[in-house]
């Protein structure tokens, strides 16, 4: 009965989590993802400019980040200074493709990882840790999976090559996120195919700054 009792409690645990993510990419539907580069682990003057600029992100009431994942020896503390300095924001990790990269975002307090690719056995993995990895999907197959193993938040990626291959509107109860080489600009488009948000990776980035149509953007719905 306590075996039953504890697998309900980490069941509702991981929902409550999901739910609360859907309802943050309802009032933002895009998530920026940084890349760090190794400068940014031993330069001070390139980390500053980062951390300056999710400032002014915040300011503008902007809060989905996700920092891809790296094995540099760096990488934990750089996140660590992120999570500790920017305790509002929506922050995660991406590009996760270990059980490293779920323990340390575990250990960081991160509020949920994103994959790269499907791996069946890392998302098991992470639901045991009561950890929200939400899965990467390039194939039908992959999808059903998912789906069978009670997936509610899914990203599709690489979306440009999936996209006539995956009608995302036919599954009324899964929040999908679509991923790979978007812009702002492509946001219109993929919220009428039926995703719930975008990721924004270097397309949000212009000379190492953010894409000044991304502030537009987040006024406007501010307005």
């Amino acid at each position: 009965m306590q075996i039953i009792s504890d697998f309900k409690k980490s069941d509702n645990y991981l929902k409550n989590k999901r739910n609360s993510f859907s309802r943050k990419i309802e009032l933002t539907s895009f998530f920026l993802l940084i890349k760090p580069n190794k400068n940014i682990y031993t330069n001070s003057i390139e980390r500053k400019l980062v951390e300056n600029q999710i400032e002014n992100l915040i300011k503008e009431g902007f809060r989905n980040i996700e920092i891809s994942w790296s094995g540099n020896k760096n990488w934990f503390n750089f996140v660590s200074n992120l999570k500790f300095k920017f305790p509002k924001l929506n922050l995660g990790s991406a590009s996760i493709i270990n059980k490293k990269s779920i323990d340390q975002s575990i250990r960081i307090g991160l509020e949920y990882s994103m994959m790269k690719v499907w791996n069946k056995e890392l998302f098991n993995y992470s639901n045991s840790k009561n950890h929200l990895l939400i899965p990467g999907i390039n194939n039908i197959k992959d999808l059903d999976e998912a789906i069978d193993l009670n997936c509610k938040i899914i990203k599709i990626y690489p979306v440009k090559d999936n996209i006539g291959q995956i009608n995302v509107s036919q599954y009324k109860k899964i929040d999908f996120i679509a991923a790979g080489d978007l812009s702002i600009s492509d946001l219109p488009l993929y919220k009428s195919l039926g995703y719930k948000a975008i990721v924004i990776g270097d397309k949000g980035f212009i000379n190492k700054k953010i894409d000044q149509k991304i502030y537009e953007w987040i006024k406007e719905k501010s307005n």
